[in-house]
């Protein structure tokens, strides 16, 4: 016997297996042999051994054991591959007819890939059974005429045991009138007749007292004994008779009860009360037959009383006797034997041996879903079946019958869970019978994701506007993308790509939160230094392999008027006053000083208007409100003062606009000492910071031109320039301007020069102040960091003359270093 290995069945669960090989081969009958009532634990057999499998495999595989239609007496030592007891077998509670053979049928169950192993192992009997007397005690009545040789039914001896361990004998107790006559039944069970000897004399012995003995023939022997009480009666000479020892009789399974089987007639020769028959089921009749049906014990009347059901009893057989009503009853006896008809009164089962309830959605097609059997306890016609699918033509699902009653149901066509994420595969199962009887199973697959979908953002660049002096930590916007897939497949995590700006990474400059996708700036951002940022946020799902996408993300700093406007020159220390001479002879227009204020701050934030704040006398002086100067616009009186004080305030753009003030003292005097000529020399700066060197180093190396011009600065920063002396009109000396000296920046005049930076500071405005016939070269301070936009000082105004006898010095203070 051989039969396609599956998976343990389940009928309202659903077990989930992986497969890996396809069905298709059959395995034989692995078969064991056990007596009976062993003690719980004890081993049967080694299965890993048997079957030729690692016992390694037995835990990985999830080996288990299926015991078809009883209990599960056993279990799989999944450590040592044995096969143990697991509670006590009692072969009498398993196999209730008496049949010598009495087998367990199971199968051993392992996935990964499914292999099923079919175990039959045998319960051999013990002599656990001692021989019953189904009655203790059996009166007889025996006629005193009864001739030797008369035969008396008794009760038989009940042994559950069987084969060698059933009935093998019976033993009477010492009579000189009875012996016991013991036959074998055709299913090999032990009968026995008591059987008159010798003629009886009841008034000799009117009672007979007997033990009647039955032994079994298991080792040692078991045995069991009854009482028979015989009474000598008088004669009843005549026993009933039945037409004919045996009776066969056909009916189909499922007739109504009350319907008459078959009614017997016996006939006795005797009259009167002798004659009358009593027909009565004998102790050879089985009590389900009795339970079946019913025998009137008047007429001999066979009637059906309970369901006949084929599928568990095909036949039956009957002992009866006919007892007549004599002082002294006779009795006779026949067997009947009926024989049950099949009709197509069950419905086909269809059982799943083996499923996957959820398949990933790029499984291959062909892939095996399930293997499910079908069966019918019908039989011929009634017992065939046929296995459909429901709704096939839709489903991408196909039945492939892979041996007898024995079906795979297999992937037709690919799967797309955002199309379908479940199906109802309902299994139809028909007989052949007539009227066709039908069943239906029902199996649930889900369809499981997989991470086949990337993340997808919303548009592809951001741009992201942020006024500088931001608060740290402050949300600036939500990135968030989309992924059509489930669960961790679905589950997002967003990330800044690393990249470097001046050796700072971009996670030190913003932050983002993995789970939802808020940017976060973590500083705060100074438009002066920081104009825009570049860099890109990939957004990867938690599926294996992950699945990313990245977009761009361009923050642009926007300015804020944060810094006020910073007053170059004239040139003071902090919280002095500044100082101008010039002489009473002054013609209107003229130039007397002039206010330079830079800002650090941009565009309109940037833009510095002038405006006095206060003056000594407004009609002396007027200030240009965009160039800050300051001019004459009348000659000097008398009756002037010969000091002014001018208070100028420089205001920015922004809103609110930022300003810084400067008070500004001019003396007149009536004759001006000469003073040492200014002339232009180079103004050794702290221009080039290591940055700019490097820079100017990087563009040399692809520009030759740029390097001729640096070689050219180079050596007019290494020149002195001779003094120039003047020879003016003593009409004309009076009008020179001392306060007005120009340094130029890199060998070229300050006038219309326009000095710009937005990365480094800025040393190239510097004011010459006289003191005592020297010029004193003095150096701003400027904040770190700071870009500035600096107007110059018009061409119109020219370099200041001396006379012939003195010479210029010019003392330039020491270069400061950047902080």
């Amino acid at each position: 016997m051989a039969r396609i290995f599956a998976p343990a069945r389940t009928r309202s669960n659903v077990a989930v297996f992986t497969f890996i090989a396809l069905w298709g081969c059959a395995l034989s009958i692995t078969r064991y042999s056990i007596p009976e009532e062993m003690e719980e634990g004890s081993f049967v057999a080694n299965l890993a051994t048997d079957l030729g499998l690692d016992v390694r495999s037995l835990v990985q595989r999830s080996a288990k054991l299926d015991v078809i239609h009883s209990k599960n007496y056993l279990d799989i030592n999944k450590e040592t591959g044995e096969l143990i007891i697991r509670e006590r077998i009692d072969r009498e509670s398993i196999c209730t007819t008496k049949t010598t053979s009495c087998f367990l049928k199971m199968d051993v169950i392992l996935e990964n890939p499914i292999r099923i192993f079919n175990i039959e192992l045998e319960i051999m009997d013990i002599n656990d059974n001692a021989p019953v007397f189904r009655r203790k005690t059996m009166p007889l009545d025996i006629s005193e005429a009864t001739p030797p040789g008369e035969r008396f039914s008794l009760t038989n001896a009940v042994d559950a045991d069987v084969g060698a361990n059933s009935i093998k004998t019976y033993y009477l107790s010492e009579s000189e009138y009875f012996v016991i006559d013991i036959q074998t039944g055709s299913d090999g069970s032990k009968y026995v007749d008591l059987v008159l000897r010798g003629n009886l004399d009841r008034e000799e012995h009117s009672v007979h007292n007997l033990i009647l003995t039955a032994v079994d023939g298991g080792v040692p022997p078991r045995s069991g004994t009854a009482n028979i009480i015989i009474n000598v009666l008088d004669i009843n000479d005549n026993a009933p008779l039945f037409s004919q020892p045996v009776f066969a009789v056909n009916m189909s399974e499922n007739t109504a009860a009350g319907t008459v089987v078959l009614k017997l007639n016996a006939s006795d020769l005797d009259e009167g009360t002798n004659a009358q028959l009593i027909y009565s089921y004998t102790l050879y009749t089985s009590e389900k037959t009795q339970e079946l049906f019913s025998l009137d014990p008047d007429s001999g009347e066979i009637r059906v009383k309970g369901v006949i059901d084929y599928e568990e009893i095909q036949s039956f057989e009957m002992h009866i006797q006919a007892q007549d009503r004599g002082a002294n009853p006779l009795s006779g006896h026949c067997k009947v034997m009926v024989f049950i008809t099949d009709v197509n009164d069950n419905y086909p089962e269809v059982t799943v041996k083996s499923l996957k309830s959820a398949l990933t959605e790029d499984v291959s097609v062909g892939a095996l879903i399930a293997v499910v059997t079908v069966s019918d306890r019908d039989s011929g016609a009634n017992g065939e079946v046929e296995l459909t699918l429901s709704q096939q033509r839709t489903l991408p699902f196909v039945l492939n019958k892979s041996s007898e009653g024995y079906f795979e149901l297999l992937l037709s066509k690919p799967l797309d869970r955002e199309v379908i994420s479940k199906y109802e595969i309902i299994l139809r199962v028909t007989d052949k019978g007539s009227p066709p009887l039908c069943e239906n199973e029902t199996i649930t697959l889900d369809i499981l994701d997989v991470n086949d979908n990337a993340p997808m953002f919303s548009q592809s660049f951001y741009t992201i506007h942020v006024v500088e002096n931001n608060v740290p930590g402050a949300l600036l916007t939500s990135l968030s993308a989309l992924d059509p897939d489930l669960n961790e497949n679905q589950y997002l995590v967003y990330f800044i790509m690393e990249k470097e700006i001046v050796n700072t990474s971009m996670s030190m400059l913003f932050s983002i939160n993995p789970e939802n996708g808020d940017l976060y700036a973590l500083k705060t951002f100074d438009y002066e230094r920081e104009r825009e940022f570049l860099f890109h946020i990939e957004a990867r799902d938690s599926g294996v392999p992950p699945l990313s996408s990245n977009v761009t993300v361009h923050i642009i700093i926007l300015d804020q008027n944060d810094n006020t406007p910073l007053i170059v020159s004239p040139w003071r220390a902090r919280g002095s006053l500044i100082e101008e001479v010039i002489p009473r002879s002054t013609d209107k227009g003229h130039l007397v000083t002039k206010v330079i204020a830079i800002d650090a701050d941009s565009e309109q934030n940037a833009r510095v208007t002038y405006q006095l704040l206060q003056i000594t006398d407004s009609s002396l002086f007027s200030l240009d409100q965009y160039n800050g100067e300051i001019r004459t616009t009348r000659m000097f009186s008398y009756r002037d003062p010969r000091q002014q004080r001018l208070v100028i305030v420089a205001k920015d753009n922004g809103q609110p606009a930022l300003s810084a003030t400067v008070t500004i003292k001019i003396s007149t005097v009536e004759h001006v000492r000469s003073f040492s000529e200014t002339t232009e020399l180079p103004l050794e700066y702290d221009l080039f910071t290591d940055l700019n060197l490097y820079l100017v180093i990087g563009l040399g190396a692809v520009s030759f031109l740029l390097l001729i011009t640096i070689l050219v600065i180079i050596v007019l920063k290494c020149q002195k320039p001779k003094p120039k002396v003047l020879k003016m009109p003593p009409a004309n000396r009076n009008s020179v301007i001392s306060r007005n000296s120009m340094i130029s920046q890199r060998s070229s005049t300050i006038a219309d020069s326009t000095l710009i930076s937005s990365d480094a500071y800025w040393y190239s405005l510097f004011l010459a102040e006289t003191r005592k016939g020297k010029v004193v070269m003095r150096q701003p301070i400027i904040p770190k960091g700071a870009g500035y936009f600096v107007s110059s000082i018009p061409r119109s105004i020219g370099p200041s003359e001396t006379t012939d006898s003195r010479a210029s010095t010019l003392e330039q203070e020491p270069r400061r270093e950047l902080p």
